[in-house]
């Protein structure tokens, strides 16, 4: 059975990836989308409950809390896309490099890596945001630099399985030149393995940018970001407590989503899992029948 025909058999994965994918058409179809400008000022309006002409509501400064939540899709998604791009792309290099090398280059990256991985990701974010300064920018950079040595030593594993590989073996006795090894034989390898992970990991990183938003040290007023707005709904909190929760309900169905796809993701890219996850699927309903007909009989001998 073939990835996509696993994949399309987990409803769960299939209903999440719809939802992630319904998501960021809806951030990049913002504008049209939108029924108001997301930064527009009306006092007026303000903290005024949902209806027609604001779905969602609005916000302390009358800002409509839906044309936010929209275009803060945009915001939190592509900041947390290219800091996933940009670590996959230095742990891609570093890892090939340190996997396919032998000597002192292999030993110089593993041992910086080891270094970087002593401290902890959360604690070096926020070193690195409080020398750099607050800002969006700041925090992907910081999240690039905590996890890069993590991807880099991961996919070095999977290169030192790679090369053990018959294939590999093959093409290195026919002088296959060590670039189209790696992009040819090994790359394709690997694939599954980091989009798993970096699918897993994008979640943490959402949830990284909104947290360190929230405590006023990335995305800056007016623009709309989740952990912006929730940071602006904290001082209404016990006035308005509507207005904190489009911004929180659609921050952790996203990362929600995020690691069910990821699960998803693993359990097809893996034989043996996928039909372990089918096996226990399958005790769980038969475990519910079962006690579905015993409650039947309890209830049938009492009556």
């Amino acid at each position: 059975m073939s990835f996509f025909r696993r994949l399309q058999q987990d409803k769960l994965g299939i209903a999440c990836l719809m939802f992630l994918g319904l998501l960021t058409l809806a951030g990049i179809f913002a504008p049209l989308l939108a029924p108001h400008d997301p930064t527009l000022v009306n006092v007026a309006v303000k903290l005024a409950t949902p209806s027609l002409e604001y779905p969602l509501g609005t916000d302390h400064l009358g800002r409509c809390l839906l044309s936010r939540v929209l275009f803060g899709i945009r915001t939190t998604f592509f900041y947390a896309f290219l800091a996933m791009g940009v670590t996959i792309l230095f742990g891609v290099i570093f890892g090939m490099l340190a996997g396919y090398s032998n000597g002192k280059v292999r030993e110089a990256i593993l041992r910086f890596c080891d270094a970087m991985l002593s401290f902890p990701s959360e604690v070096m974010i926020l070193a690195i945001v409080g020398i750099l300064g607050p800002g969006i920018l700041n925090i992907v950079i910081a999240n690039i630099l905590s996890k890069w040595a993590w991807y880099t030593r991961m996919i070095y594993s999977s290169v030192q399985q790679y090369r053990s590989k018959n294939y590999v073996k093959f093409a290195q006795v026919n002088q296959g030149s060590p670039f189209y090894i790696m992009r040819k034989h090994i790359a394709s390898g690997i694939a599954g393995e980091v989009t798993t992970h970096s699918t897993l990991e994008m979640g943490w990183v959402i949830l990284s940018i909104s947290s360190l938003s929230f405590l006023g040290l990335g995305v800056q007023p007016p623009t709309p970001e989740w952990g912006m707005m929730l940071n602006e709904a904290k001082n209404v909190l016990f006035t308005n407590p509507w207005q904190m929760i489009p911004a929180g309900t659609i921050t952790l169905l996203v990362v929600i989503a995020l690691n069910f796809l990821g699960d998803s993701l693993q359990n097809a890219m893996n034989p043996q899992a996928y039909m372990i996850n089918v096996k226990q699927q399958k005790k769980l309903l038969r475990f519910g029948t079962g006690r579905k007909r015993l409650n039947v009989n309890i209830e049938s001998e009492k009556s």
